[in-house]
């Protein structure tokens, strides 16, 4: 068995976790790094606003991300949520757990073209991000660039028959 098959990831709500983690998480100068959407310090204030716009995304849509741990742990949060009427794939972990992304978007991925039904997801990447050949190779394609806030992104996109 590979260290990946030895770990006990789990999707949870974002309200079953310490708030003082994911407020740790969305203060880490490299997690900062890839959102420039997130401005100034990410206060208590911030992360109960954040909950709640969370979980309004699975009252309204019936999905929103989830909080992810691994053997217990907060690792980050992650999942899809509805982008301008698509689902956009968003995965923000503590650089700890980088290494288990792509275990992570395939669970996600499988659930999104299985018993979600949805035919393509998005991502949505800051100009800034150069290093992409990853995300090619999962099967993406650049989309479009949109504006998002007051912010530019290109949109990469990922069609279920595109699946290898």
């Amino acid at each position: 068995m590979n260290k990946i098959e030895q770990l006990n990831i789990e999707f949870k709500r974002l309200s079953e976790v310490k708030q003082s983690d994911i407020i740790e998480l969305m203060n880490d100068q490299l997690v900062r790094r890839q959102m420039p959407l997130l401005e100034g310090v990410f206060s208590q204030e911030d992360c109960n606003k954040f909950i709640a716009a969370k979980d309004l995304l699975w009252k309204k849509h019936g999905f929103g991300p989830w909080a992810i741990t691994v053997n217990d742990q907060f690792a980050g949060w992650g999942g899809l949520q509805p982008e301008d009427g698509e689902a956009d794939l968003a995965l923000v972990l503590n650089p700890t757990y980088w290494g288990i992304g792509k275990v992570l978007f395939e669970e996600i991925i499988n659930r999104a073209f299985g018993e979600m039904g949805l035919t393509s997801v998005i991502v949505l990447f800051p100009p800034s991000r150069t290093r992409i050949k990853g995300l090619l190779r999962l099967g993406f394609k650049k989309d479009k660039e949109v504006i998002v806030g007051d912010q530019r992104f290109i949109r990469f996109r990922l069609n279920k028959p595109d699946l290898g």
